[in-house]
């Protein structure tokens, strides 16, 4: 993939209907094996409204980013900064919170264009860690390693109507 052709854009009032449109998307194409009934609602209403995306927006340790490849939106991203994780101090992480891309643009490069881009966003905020959560079960697990992120610890999904057999995470970590 022509790394000059993906961007990743702020987030803000105007461009909200297409970060949410695009996160709902791609969170429904990728999960929705881990609910009951198929339905990620109680994932959506809880993290995927304008009100609290919006919220989100006036918080200066988050950022949500629209991800496009050339023109067309792919993706989204939200990042936390100040967030340690365990004995990992605020003042040297930033946590991958959300990392969806469209089901059509997956398996071109623009996942692993995109932790770069988390990194050179965290080397210029002078953290020291970047650490995500993953799904237990799954290819992204093998993505996330074969791009330098080590399992830390386990975690689980707290929402109401995971599936108990999907609700396994782990939690990864990548020392810049």
């Amino acid at each position: 993939m022509d790394s000059a052709a993906l961007t990743i854009q702020p987030t803000d009032s105007y461009n909200l209907g297409t970060y949410l449109e695009v996160a709902i998307a791609s969170y429904s194409e990728h999960y929705c094996h881990l609910w009951q009934h198929n339905d990620p609602s109680p994932y959506i209403s809880k993290w995927l409204t304008k009100e609290v995306v919006f919220e989100e927006l006036q918080d200066p340790d988050t950022l949500n980013y629209i991800v496009y490849h050339n023109t067309v939106a792919v993706g989204i991203l939200k990042l936390i900064i100040n967030c340690g994780i365990d004995e990992i101090p605020d003042t040297d992480a930033i946590k991958a919170e959300k990392i969806y891309l469209l089901k059509k643009h997956s398996g071109k490069g623009i996942g692993k264009q995109l932790l770069l881009s988390i990194e050179e966003i965290a080397i210029k905020l002078n953290k020291k860690v970047v650490w995500l959560d993953t799904m237990q079960k799954g290819n992204p697990i093998h993505f996330y390693k074969n791009n330098g992120y080590s399992i830390k610890r386990e975690s689980e999904v707290v929402l109401p109507n995971v599936k108990p057999s999907e609700k396994h995470m782990w939690i990864l970590t990548k020392t810049l």
